[in-house]
């Protein structure tokens, strides 16, 4: 019982109060510090990836005289370059773009009215949420016009008895958390973003999050969309309701889409009910092995309490540790797991996580030390070293960031070839990410950005993926990043119907140019 009794002990570390109370919103707050520095310094996303722009139309003064008479409040129309600059930027400093205006419409009827212009007069357009994403998806290439959903931000309806929220799609998914919360009721998807992350590019990218284990994808919890086409029809497959099954499902069309098929302003949304207990378990596991046999036994002993499981390897917890000062509260190990579990009954909750715990290390011996939060504070204190370690990778230099879907047996046999593969090349090479759905984040830093370094990554990693039944992309989207590589997870007959699907209802292909899809 050697774990159980060093679990219940008072955590040995402690983060201050003005630094938890940024945990949340962590991704918009380092965002926020460099982006105003920095992005001046950031090569043009078209130079550095030699990509030729399109045969679309030049933004005139008489385009920005319309929007601004269209919008009426001078603050909804951005023309001043210090003003554009953070959405040119994506907050990783990965990716530039060169766009002159910014617009942001408060309603499905101003979206319309903006798209409708822009086909018929052939702009091109990139529609940006909070900009928390990783792939150069919601920042422009060339001069696109940015059509931000910041002011689409409103709750339309919550149904308390079926747990429904209707809302625009520029509301920030900690807010959402936050409102439904006072419902007992909360959001089926937590990210490390959610402080910044809108729930409209959530949808968009079909975004995963911390908590898919528990309460599923996207496709599955949204209820309906409410969506923009290029010509400004608006779409409305705004329901509510469980099951519908009349006709095609349109709505999926536009999970995961990444703002290439329409604009998403409204979302309807099924909201589980939140739990009245949480616990969480940081433990230390000598090899990957482990982590998977630990894994197998949490789903059979926690089973319908289960509602996290991830993995950090050392140079994870290193980077948190030496670029972020955040201590660890155990002594150094190859992997750690973070096992988090939500339930109605505390006292019965925890019984079954003590009876695990002392399982997997007294019973199989695969965790060799670990420790259980005791109240709320430790539990985010816990997650703030699973979710601050993109944060702190940047501090780094560059980040070579990759998302992949790989089966668990297999998961980071791909981070022990990379690493073998850029030897001393590079910063750091570390692999994180959800067990519990088979998604490895993996990372690779530099103190710059360096073409020889990407030849030796790219396209190995993707051909590897490929070679070992995975995607490329398990969350994050393609995007501009990876949208030539989806020929490693998707069939030739797949990715003609897709641009086929694009052709259709984008022919002037004005929504999200050069994204998603190869030749775009």
């Amino acid at each position: 019982m050697r774990l159980l009794r060093h679990l219940i002990k008072p955590l040995r570390f402690v983060i201050p109060n003005e630094i938890m109370n940024k945990v949340h919103g962590s991704v918009r707050h380092f965002r926020i510090c460099t982006a105003n520095l920095r992005c001046t310094e950031l090569e043009l996303t078209s130079v550095r990836y030699q990509v030729k722009r399109g045969d679309y139309a030049v933004l005139s003064e008489k385009d920005v005289k319309f929007f601004k008479t269209l919008l009426s409040e001078p603050q909804h129309v951005l023309t001043d370059p210090s003003e554009i600059a953070g959405f040119n930027t994506d907050w990783l400093r990965t990716c530039r773009g060169k766009s002159q205006l910014v617009l942001k419409p408060k309603t499905t009827r101003e979206v319309s009215e903006i798209l409708k212009y822009c086909n018929n007069n052939n702009l091109a357009v990139t529609p940006q949420g909070g900009n928390t994403g990783l792939v150069g998806g919601s920042v422009p290439v060339f001069d696109e016009i940015v059509i931000s959903t910041q002011l689409l931000n409103k709750i339309i309806h919550l149904d308390k008895i079926s747990g429904s929220l209707v809302c625009q799609a520029g509301c920030v998914l900690q807010n959402l958390d936050q409102c439904l919360a006072k419902e007992n009721l909360m959001m089926p998807l937590d990210l490390g973003a959610k402080g910044s992350c809108h729930i409209g590019g959530n949808v968009s990218t079909n975004a995963g999050g911390l908590r898919l284990l528990r309460y599923g994808s996207l496709h599955g919890s949204v209820l309906g969309v409410e969506a923009v086409l290029a010509n400004g029809e608006v779409l409305d497959c705004l329901s509510s309701l469980r099951k519908d099954n009349t006709g095609y499902d349109l709505k999926q069309l536009f999970i995961g889409s990444e703002g290439t098929l329409g604009i998403v302003t409204a979302v309807s949304i099924l909201c589980p009910p939140r739990p009245n207990a949480v616990n969480v378990a940081f433990l230390g596991v000598n090899n990957f092995e482990n982590i998977l046999e630990t894994f197998k036994i949490s789903k059979r002993m926690l089973g319908e309490i289960l509602s996290a499981f991830e993995f950090m390897d050392r140079g994870s917890m290193q980077c948190v540790q030496q670029n972020l000062s955040l201590d660890i509260p155990l002594r150094d190990y190859p992997f750690y797991i973070l096992v988090e579990t939500s339930g109605g009954n505390g006292e019965h909750d925890q019984e079954k996580l003590l009876e695990f715990l002392d399982h997997v290390q007294n019973v199989d011996e695969l965790v060799t030390d670990g420790i259980l939060a005791k109240d709320l504070t430790e539990n985010e204190t816990i997650w703030a070293l699973r979710e601050r370690i993109a944060e702190g990778l940047m501090v780094d230099g560059y980040c070579y960031k990759y998302d992949i879907s790989l089966p668990v047996v297999k998961l980071y046999s791909l981070v022990e070839d990379l690493k073998e593969r850029l030897g001393d090349a590079v910063t750091r090479c570390v692999g994180y990410g959800h067990l519990g759905d088979g998604n490895l984040h993996l990372n690779v830093t530099s103190p710059k950005y360096d073409e020889k370094i990407l030849g030796l990554i790219e396209p190995f990693i993707y051909e590897w993926t490929s070679q070992h039944n995975g995607s490329i992309s398990a969350e994050h989207g393609l995007g501009f990043k990876k949208k030539d590589y989806i020929h490693f997870s998707k069939s030739p007959g797949a990715i003609d119907l897709m641009l086929k699907m694009k052709k259709l209802l984008d022919p002037k292909g004005i929504l999200n140019p050069y994204k998603t899809l190869p030749g775009q």
